[in-house]
């Protein structure tokens, strides 16, 4: 029997590409050569999608982990039976895709709290889906929170050098502001700094973030970086870890790309999320079409491991074929040195 991990795969939105990029990435022999991935969710669905998308690929429903057979050219799923009765329409959002969905995710929380897998990759859902299936969660990342427990966490987003976790994340800008505290921005400077030793990266170097235009400028554009930000790096470099800042946010992520960081505070949701997504998706301009979707989500301070496309549905291409599978085969990557590390 192989030693190698056991990934667990949450399907995504049934409507979205997420079943299209599951066949797509499996359908290569080389991720059956650094772990044992389980798909969990839909069989159907998934069927549809192999017959579409990769067409040479077998589809095999499994009811428990230990009848997964992990054989290259063959995808096991968890079968939920949660997504056959009423074919979503491509695109659509809808109550019922949003329960498979969710359904899902709760699945795969499930086996690895059971040590049935080892860690989990999750596929994109859609809020609004969920929302209307009586899920009330604004991410994965809640939804991860809430099911393991965990109090104190935080988004990361990951791809080659570049690496930006974020201090406050699905909340309003404006509350975004009141919650970058000193003990916060603590907080996530320690996450980070223990994630890039799982990544083996030794004696990392952070870089964080102001909140405000030119880090501040002493005052000028505004007193949190006096206030929280600076006295938070300051308590950390006494601690012995090397951070440095607040450096301004329109040069942080380009000095980080660089390789001058080794990881990034960001202080809210898009101030590091749009320069994540500049650098890791490529348009093909000429074929009008995404040459390439790269970047992982990773979620810090949960018990279990648990990495993700940092991309959405794409519900304007579902069902399509132009999906692009990289940043499912990146995610299950990241997933499988995490569980090694942590072995």
């Amino acid at each position: 029997m192989s030693t190698t991990p056991i990934i667990g795969i949450s399907m995504g939105d049934p409507a979205g590409i997420g079943p299209e990029i599951c066949v797509k990435t499996l359908a290569s022999e080389l991720v059956y050569e650094r772990c044992r991935p389980l798909v969990v969710g839909d069989a159907a669905t998934i069927s549809r999608a192999a017959a579409l998308f990769a067409p040479s690929l077998q589809v095999r429903p499994v009811h428990t982990v230990a009848d997964a057979r992990f054989i290259p050219g063959t995808i096991d799923v968890y079968e939920l039976g949660n997504g056959a009765a009423n074919e979503p329409k491509p695109g659509e959002v809808s109550a019922m895709a949003g329960d498979a969905a969710f359904g899902a995710v709760r699945k795969v929380i499930e086996l690895a709290l059971n040590n049935e897998i080892d860690a989990t990759v999750t596929a994109p859902i859609n809020k609004e889906s969920i929302h209307l299936a009586g899920h009330h969660f604004s991410g994965h990342t809640e939804i991860y929170a809430h099911y393991t427990g965990t109090a104190n966490y935080a988004m990361l987003l990951a791809d080659d050098n570049l690496r930006v976790i974020h201090a406050t994340t699905h909340v309003s800008l404006r509350k975004a502001c009141d919650l970058c505290k000193k003990e916060r921005v603590m907080e996530v400077i320690g996450l980070l700094h223990d994630a890039c030793l799982q990544f083996g990266i030794e004696n990392p170097v952070i870089g964080v973030a102001g909140l405000n235009p030119h880090a501040g400028e002493n005052g000028l554009f505004g007193d949190e970086e006096i206030h929280e930000i600076i006295p938070a790096i300051a308590a950390m470099n006494e601690k012995g870890y090397r951070v440095q800042g607040p450096v301004p946010p329109d040069t942080l992520f380009v000095k980080a790309v660089q390789g001058k960081f080794d990881g990034c505070v960001a202080m809210y949701h898009d101030q590091g999320h749009i320069p994540f997504k500049l650098e890791g998706f490529q348009w093909d301009n000429e074929k009008q079409t995404m040459k390439s979707v790269k970047g992982v989500n990773i979620t810090l301070g949960l018990p279990i491991i648990r990495t993700s496309v940092d991309h959405g549905t794409a519900f304007e291409i579902a069902w399509q074929g132009i999906a692009s599978p990289d940043a499912l085969r990146i995610a299950i990557d990241y997933a499988v040195r995490l569980a090694e590390n942590k072995r």
